[in-house]
C-alpha cells in the first residue's frame, strides 16, 4: 500500500512538466510550419 501512495505524488509532478513539455512541442512545430510556409509562399511566387 505504502508504494501505491508513494507513486502517485510523482506521478502528478511528472504531468505537469509533460504539459510545458507538450506546449513547448507545440511552439517549436508552430515556427517549423510557419518557417515552411514562408519558403513555400516564395518558391512558389517565383515559379
Amino acid at each position: 500500500m505504502r508504494e501505491a501512495q508513494e507513486i502517485t505524488p510523482k506521478n502528478k509532478e511528472n504531468d505537469k512538466s509533460l504539459k510545458g513539455t507538450f506546449a513547448s512541442v507545440l511552439v517549436v512545430a508552430a515556427i517549423i510550419v510557419v518557417m515552411w510556409a514562408g519558403v513555400f509562399l516564395i518558391y512558389m511566387d517565383r515559379v
